[in-house]
């Protein structure tokens, strides 16, 4: 699996290019602004975009979504406990773009998003938001703004819940190898061993 971080937007939101390296296939996760970069990036890689996908439904994540499905005419998924956030614009802030394109595929606990030969499993992980999730698989984990390095997402936005956050981190994350590398929604890369050792959130 190839996985590269585009940073994007206002508040520095980490865009992942996810791309199975045997067949050029991937997804992009959280497009939440720059979508000529974005695009320019998976065109010089010469990646086969087969979905978008976001983690939650706040517009950082969420706001090139419109460009991207228009451009590469492939499905978008959001998480099915957030579509409410994602439509409504007080809620995921998209009234700072206009309405948001609406999604082919609502995401549920268990579902499996397959790309050439990867496939990353949907965890759900509320908190956040209310239907928050994050996607694991082959020895990495994409957190979304659940789990960051040092660090947990906030929950003082609509539909958070810190100690939903936290039961979320422990039960669903934490229970991962410690090896498993966490690629989170802002700021750097971690491990779940590094957070379950050091974040001062999961004491």
């Amino acid at each position: 699996m190839q996985v590269q971080t585009l940073v994007v937007g206002l508040i520095a939101t980490n865009c992942y290019l996810v791309a199975c390296s045997e067949t050029g296939e991937g997804i992009v996760i959280d497009p939440g602004a720059g979508g000529k970069r974005i695009l320019q990036q998976i065109r010089q890689r010469g990646l086969k975009i087969t979905e978008i996908v976001n983690t939650h439904g706040h517009i950082d994540h969420t706001g090139a979504n419109g460009r991207l499905k228009k451009e590469l005419q492939v499905p978008l998924a959001l998480p099915e406990k957030d579509l409410a956030i994602y439509r409504k614009p007080l809620l995921g802030l998209s009234f700072l773009l206009g309405r948001p394109v609406p999604p082919d595929r609502l995401l549920r606990e268990g579902e499996q998003i397959a790309f050439g030969k990867q496939v990353l499993t949907v965890v759900e992980t509320p908190g956040h938001t209310r239907g928050s999730i994050s996607l694991s698989g082959s020895g990495v984990v994409f957190t979304g703004d659940a789990l960051f390095a040092g660090s947990v997402g906030r929950t003082d936005l609509a539909g958070g819940s810190h100690s939903l956050l936290i039961r979320a981190i422990r039960e669903k994350l934490l229970v991962l190898p410690p090896e498993t590398v966490v690629y989170p929604g802002h700021g750097p890369a971690t491990t779940i061993g590094a957070e379950a050792m050091n974040n001062p959130f999961l004491r």
